[in-house]
C-alpha cells in the first residue's frame, strides 16, 4: 500500500508569522495537535501543541509570539508514492507519530499519522512503529539535552 492510499489530504497550514494564539485556536477548531508551516508555497517547519507549551509558554513567550519562534525547522517527511511499511519503519526510527507528505516536486499534498495507518489495516506494523516512538529520548525529544 502507498502513502497516498492512507494519508489525510485536507491539511490546514500555518504561516511562520502567525501568532501562537492564532495557531492554538486553529488547532482547537481542527482538533489537531500539529500544523505544517509553509512560506512561499514551501514547507519550512512543523508546529505542535507541545512546541507551543514547551518552547513557547515554558520559555516565557506570550500569545503574540510568532510561530517561527517555536516551530521545528528540521522537518522530516515522506513522499506520497512511498510504501506504507517503509514509512512506518522510518516513523519508528525518527520517533514521530505523523509526517507531512510531499509529492516528488516537494509540494505538500497531505499528512500521514499512525492513526491513519492503523485505520487502514496496518495495525501490526503501526504497533511496531509506536513501540519505537514511545521509547524515551531520541533525536526529536523535547527534553533538555
Amino acid at each position: 500500500m502507498k502513502v497516498s492510499d492512507c494519508m489525510t489530504t485536507d491539511v490546514q497550514i500555518t504561516d511562520p508569522e502567525q501568532t501562537l494564539q492564532d495557531v492554538a485556536l486553529m488547532m482547537g477548531r481542527l482538533d489537531a495537535g500539529v500544523l505544517p508551516v509553509a512560506e512561499n508555497d514551501r514547507l519550512v517547519g512543523m508546529i505542535t501543541d507541545r512546541d507551543i507549551a514547551i518552547r513557547g509558554v515554558g520559555e516565557g513567550k506570550g500569545p503574540n509570539a510568532r510561530v517561527r519562534d517555536v516551530m521545528s525547522t528540521d522537518v522530516k517527511y515522506c513522499f506520497d508514492d512511498e510504501d506504507v511499511e517503509d514509512v512506518l519503519h522510518h516513523m519508528g526510527d525518527l520517533q514521530v507519530r505523523r509526517l507531512p507528505v510531499l509529492n516528488r516536486s516537494k509540494r505538500l499534498v497531505g499528512i500521514i499519522s499512525l492513526g491513519d495507518l492503523a485505520m487502514k489495516g496496518e495495525a501490526m506494523e503501526t504497533g511496531k512503529a509506536l513501540s519505537g516512538i514511545s521509547q524515551r529520548g531520541g533525536a526529536h525529544s523535547q527534553r533538555a539535552h
